[in-house]
């Protein structure tokens, strides 16, 4: 996974890992600052309203819907 960066979270009591390119987690936390949340809290949320998308999906849409103001 050449580019990616792997996280380990601890998402509803089960350890899990996110592999995100550099850019998406620079953006996720500036969402999560901007929110005044951790990280882990964004995440959380992002993994409870992600439906049947893969979380790493979720992530970059996110992020995406953050940068784009929405």
């Amino acid at each position: 996974m050449p580019g990616l960066r792997k996280r380990s979270l601890l998402l509803a009591g089960h350890a899990t890992s996110v592999a995100l390119e550099p850019e998406f987690w620079a953006v996720l936390e500036a969402r999560a600052a901007a929110e005044g949340l951790s990280l882990a809290a964004l995440m959380t949320a992002i993994d409870t309203g992600r439906g049947g998308r893969p979380l790493a999906s979720a992530c970059r849409l996110a992020a995406l819907a953050f940068a784009q103001g929405g």
